[in-house]
């Protein structure tokens, strides 16, 4: 970054600018998603039709908050290729493409490449050799300290790869040791159990958050609003920060939305019933952050 009003080193100041890739872009046609949704484990076939639609006024309402939205070209990368966060990570300094750690994913941060530098954003190098590493793991809880979900997306070679590449942007990494829980072939990211939602407050499942992850960031003088149970699996606890205690949130999972009213977040739902459920990927994975005002 090279304009010292904005960041890239927070999850949670005002957002300005971000990435989406359109369904159009990455569900392509009836046909790409007949081939490939089975094997991507999505829980059924998105109807290509009413995902654009889902795209469009998803993007309409970061617009209406205030978000510039860029849009990462088509590129014959898969459905999954909607789920934009995961193939790169963000600091001051500019991007890291990841090394996805699901086979079918992993053309995607190459092609993001030549995006990074049509919008100007400098890359600063990419996961390589046995290391993997995905977005989705990947969340600052503050500026300057960011944590890292280990798990089956995410290796250790990964994270040593990130720390290098990122270098002093991150006062202090969190390594996040995540739970087997449905096993390697689950949709599972250090993201689905944890959303910042302020420098001092967050978004988490407690029940699959590991207890010295969860006692640093008490430690760190973070309030945690907690997901209750019967939300978890409707990504109750993935939501995207537009700005401190402001966030987009998929539809439905009320519990989760009056816990948050009542720590003063406000909350602006958005339909993903083919764009975010099918592949259970919610607002933080169908995003990323380009630009944030810096505090």
């Amino acid at each position: 970054m090279t304009d010292m009003r904005l960041t890239l080193q927070t999850d949670t100041a005002p957002l300005r600018r971000v990435l989406l890739r359109h369904a159009r872009d990455a569900f392509v046609d009836a046909a790409a998603v007949e081939a490939q949704w089975r094997d991507l484990g999505y829980i059924a076939p998105p109807d290509v039709d009413v995902a654009c639609r889902e795209s469009d006024a998803f993007a309409e309402l970061l617009e209406d908050l205030g978000v510039d939205v860029a849009w990462a070209p088509a590129g014959d990368l898969g459905l999954d290729s909607i789920y934009v966060r995961d193939a790169s990570v963000v600091c001051d300094g500019g991007a890291v493409l990841c090394a996805m750690g699901k086979k079918a994913r992993e053309r995607e941060p190459e092609a993001l490449r030549g995006v990074y530098d049509a919008l100007q954003v400098p890359v600063l190098g990419g996961i390589g050799g046995a290391g993997h590493l995905e977005g989705g793991d990947v969340a600052w809880v503050r500026p300057g300290v960011l944590a890292v979900g280990r798990g089956y997306r995410t290796n250790d070679e990964g994270i040593r790869q990130l720390k290098t590449l990122v270098g002093d942007a991150a006062d202090e990494i969190l390594v996040v040791p995540l739970p087997h829980w449905k096993g390697a072939v689950d949709v599972f990211h250090l993201m689905s159990i944890f959303s910042p939602l302020d420098d001092d407050l967050a978004l988490v499942y407690s029940p699959l958050l590991p207890v010295p992850f969860r006692e640093a960031l008490l430690e760190l003088g973070t309030s945690l609003v907690e997901v209750p149970d019967g939300e978890l699996e409707s990504m109750g606890c993935n939501v995207l920060a537009v700005g401190p205690r402001t966030v987009v949130a998929l539809e439905g999972n009320p519990q989760t939305r009056r816990r948050l009213e009542a720590a003063g977040v406000e909350v602006h739902p958005y339909t993903g019933d083919q764009i975010s459920v099918k592949g259970s990927g919610g607002p933080t994975c169908l995003t990323r952050p380009l630009e944030r005002e810096r505090a």
